[in-house]
């Protein structure tokens, strides 16, 4: 049965959940919206309806997709891996994903044009022209929601260099994998929401290009890509993000 997956095309927490629906190979129909129009459509994203069931998490998305392929697919059986891969994802989502969203945010915010574009790119034509007349308005809703000030997005992106030392520290034994030799939820939850730091090639989330945005995003992204911590998310996207 084809699940219905609702979007807004620019987030990485809505890149997770595609990454798992991809890889799990679960049948799904992407509807996607702007932001604003989400809300009308189903409340907060990503969700996903499959069956009877309305899956409105991230996370929980994940677990639907491990399910689906019969368990032991993006969470180990083992109890202390699986204890290990869901300590990792809870980070990731609680940390990682709010503060790459906000330090992001705030090189994009103050470029009408950019922000139009990405907001429109992928949506339905009506809600497209929509969001290209209201951005400009909508833009102090997004840095009240996000807590986005110059300070905040400094200390985003400390945060986000910290989270990625740790990934280092973690790599640092020579395992291919955070949690060892297989590629888990940890793994995919990572890049997935490291993505608007690093704008890797395959991500399917909406992005700007790296010849687009302000010069001092993209000194930024660049410093960030030639970590250990950015290297491998890269390396994830490049080799685990078409894997089935």
């Amino acid at each position: 049965m084809s699940a219905t997956f609702i979007t807004i095309p620019l987030s990485h927490y809505c890149e997770k959940a595609r990454w798992a629906l991809d890889r799990a190979a679960l049948p799904y129909k992407e509807e996607p919206h702007a932001p604003l129009f989400s809300r009308i459509a189903g409340g907060t994203v990503p969700v996903l309806v499959h069956g009877n069931d309305r899956i409105t998490d991230s996370t929980d998305i994940l677990v639907h997709a491990d399910k689906f392929r019969g368990g032991d697919f993006l969470y180990p059986r083992a109890a202390a891996l699986r204890e290990e891969v869901d300590a990792l994802e809870q980070k990731f989502d609680t940390e990682l994903g709010p503060h790459t969203r906000r330090w992001a945010y705030a090189q994009i915010l103050p470029d009408t044009k950019q922000l139009r574009s990405l907001w429109s790119r992928d949506v339905p034509r009506l809600e497209g022209l929509a969001i290209r007349l209201v951005a400009p308005l909508t833009r102090p809703l997004v840095r009240k929601a996000y807590k986005i000030t110059a300070e905040g997005a400094q200390r985003s992106l400390e945060r986000v260099q910290s989270l990625f030392e740790d990934v280092r520290e973690r790599l640092g034994d020579g395992r291919p994998f955070l949690t060892g030799d297989r590629f888990t939820a940890a793994d995919l939850t990572f890049a997935a929401l490291a993505a608007p730091m690093l704008l890797p090639a395959g991500c399917r989330a909406v992005q700007p290009t790296i010849e687009d945005i302000p010069a001092a995003m993209r000194d930024e992204v660049l410093r960030l890509r030639d970590t250990d911590a950015g290297r491998f998310a890269l390396r994830l996207f490049a080799q685990e993000r078409d894997r089935r």
